[in-house]
């Protein structure tokens, strides 16, 4: 049974919980809510009435972001984000000091008495810090992405959304501007920021991302893979190859394929590949999520959100190219 999600589209705090569920490959029921109309559904689970909240499949209930977060990345972490210290005290500057002044600059009408000049200065102080960070590492904690990068970034761009000319004018900023860029190019925010009407008990009941489907596990998978990188994993006892030149962990999956789906992936990305394998998969015998996202081109394909075990694997042949 899929976990329910209740979430608001604009929300930093849902927008990084959705996040991580893409990064995860996770499916959900999506119930997004009017923030005025609150479903009783949501209040019944969660009484503070704040978003996010993930109903489990068990009844139990996940109501903060950063759970949230930790709770998909314990099923799934493809891209091995970091996970450390250092991940749990930026979380907790932005969480604390840095929306305390955000909220302040934003919506100083709010707040009587408040100096809105001082609550930027201040918000752009933090911000520099962070972008010294980036320059100095590449990302926020060291040269991998870790869980402060995925949960700070919705609020860098609410950020800069409020001030746009002192966020993008200011030198010190570069670093993070350019951080922050590598969000907003990536097509996994136009997928979290998709837009759905309010949900209610008697209307659409869509799923998140709404442009994936579950993938059955009654019927095989194809995975085309490179003879060396095949008898690789026969060394290793895991196969981390996300397709011809990409790994699980710079990819964020494993690409698949059904049967009708094989020829057309081997004649795009495999057909000067040399001696090349067609693996055939067991979907039952996979742990990791697996979840049928849109290409491009919008013709969905099966993907593994994590490293393909050989013993799911019930064959590996060599593909007859000559057929191809």
């Amino acid at each position: 049974m899929q976990p329910t999600l209740y979430s608001f589209r604009r929300c930093p705090y849902a927008m990084r919980a959705r996040w991580a569920l893409l990064q995860a490959g996770l499916l959900v029921q999506w119930r997004e809510i009017a923030l005025k109309a609150k479903p009783q559904e949501m209040l019944d689970a969660s009484p503070k009435g704040t978003v996010p909240v993930l109903v489990l499949g068990d009844g139990s209930v996940i109501d903060e972001s950063l759970e949230l977060m930790r709770w998909a990345f314990a099923q799934a972490n493809p891209r091995h984000l970091v996970l450390n210290g250092a991940s749990t005290a930026l979380i907790a500057e932005n969480d604390g000091a840095f929306k305390f002044h955000l909220d302040r600059f934003k919506y100083t009408d709010r707040y009587p008495g408040e100096s809105r000049q001082n609550h930027q200065q201040a918000g752009l102080g933090i911000l520099r810090v962070w972008s010294d960070r980036v320059a100095a590492d590449g990302w926020l904690t060291g040269p991998q992405m870790s869980l402060a990068d995925g949960a700070l970034w919705p609020f860098v761009r609410q950020w800069r959304i409020a001030d746009p000319d002192g966020f993008d004018d200011d030198a010190r900023l570069t670093p993070l501007r350019q951080w922050l860029q590598h969000f907003l190019d990536s097509p996994d925010f136009e997928r979290l920021m998709q837009r759905a009407d309010p949900w209610s008990p008697g209307g659409h009941q869509p799923v998140f991302p709404a442009d994936a489907i579950p993938v059955p596990l009654d019927q095989p998978l194809f995975h085309l893979a490179l003879a060396s990188d095949w008898r690789a994993a026969q060394t290793s006892g895991g196969y981390s190859v996300s397709t011809r030149g990409l790994t699980l962990a710079q990819a964020g999956f494993i690409h698949c394929s059904w049967e009708h789906q094989v020829q057309g992936t081997f004649q795009r990305f495999y057909r000067d590949a040399g001696e090349v394998l067609l693996l055939q998969i067991n979907p039952a015998d996979v742990a990791a999520p697996l979840r049928a996202d849109a290409s491009p081109c919008g013709e969905l394909f099966p993907h593994l959100y994590g490293a393909l075990p050989l013993l799911a694997v019930s064959a590996a042949k060599r593909y007859p190219q000559e057929t191809a």
